[in-house]
C-alpha cells in the first residue's frame, strides 16, 4: 500500500543551527524541503523552482485570493509563501516534506492544518547561542545583541511548538531529529489512514 508522506515545520532562533540541520537531513535521508513563492526578483545564479517560485506580485495576491499557500508573510517590500499544490504533490507521492519557516509562519500553518507537527531547535544554552552567532562573523555586535533579544521574546512562544530539539552535538541532533520525523508516520491520524487504506483493501479482495 502506497505510504503518505509526512509534513514538518522546523523553526528556531537565529544561530541555532536549524538551516545546518535541514541540509543535513536532505543530504543523508532525502527529505525535500519546501520551496518557497516570492515576489522579490531572482538574484544572481538563482532559478526559478530551485531557489524559489518567483512571482510578480499580481500573481501572488492572485494565489493568496485562491488559498494557494499554506503560509505567507510579507517582509520588506515583498511576500513570501509556501505553496500548497508543491507541499502536497510531495506528500502524495510519500515524500517527507520539511518546511523551515519562522515562527510567525509556523503558527499560523499549524492554525491551518492542526496535524502538522512543529519542531524547534534550540542551542544549550544563551551563551552557546551568542558563541555561534559571533562565529558566524556575517554581523556587528548590535546586531548580535538584538538577534539575543528577540530569542528572549520567542521563548514565549516555544510552548506553541509539538516538540523541542537541542542542538548540542550535530550529529546527534541529526540522528535523534531523523527519528522523530520517521516516528510521525505512526501518530493517531496517520494510523487512521493507514487502517482505511488496509480495510478498503481488504475488503475489495472479499469481492
Amino acid at each position: 500500500m502506497p505510504k503518505k508522506g509526512i509534513i514538518a515545520v522546523i523553526s528556531g532562533f537565529s544561530g541555532a543551527g536549524k538551516g545546518t540541520l535541514v541540509n543535513e537531513l536532505v543530504k543523508r535521508y532525502g527529505y525535500a524541503v519546501s520551496i518557497s513563492a516570492t515576489t522579490r526578483p531572482p538574484r544572481a545564479g538563482e532559478t526559478e523552482g530551485k531557489e524559489y517560485f518567483f512571482k510578480t506580485k499580481e500573481e501572488f495576491l492572485q494565489m493568496i485570493k485562491e488559498e494557494k499557500f499554506i503560509e505567507y508573510a510579507k517582509y520588506v517590500n515583498n511576500y513570501y509563501g509556501t505553496p500548497k499544490d508543491y507541499v502536497f504533490s510531495q506528500i502524495n507521492s510519500g515524500q517527507d516534506v520539511l518546511l523551515e519557516i519562522e515562527m510567525q509562519g509556523a503558527l499560523q500553518v499549524k492554525k491551518n492544518f492542526p496535524d502538522v507537527s512543529l519542531i524547534f531547535i534550540t542551542p544549550p544554552s544563551t551563551a552557546e547561542l551568542k558563541k555561534r552567532l559571533i562565529n558566524r562573523g556575517t554581523e556587528a555586535a548590535d546586531i548580535i545583541d538584538k538577534r539575543i533579544s528577540r530569542a528572549v521574546e520567542e521563548c514565549s512562544y516555544m510552548d506553541k511548538y509539538d516538540y523541542i530539539i537541542v542542538n548540542d552535538d550535530l550529529d546527534k541532533c541529526i540522528i535523534q531529529m531523523h527519528g522523530l520525523l520517521q516516528s510521525l508516520h505512526f501518530t493517531k491520524n496517520n494510523q487512521k489512514q493507514l487502517i482505511e487504506s488496509i480495510c478498503n483493501n481488504f475488503s475489495s479482495f472479499l469481492l
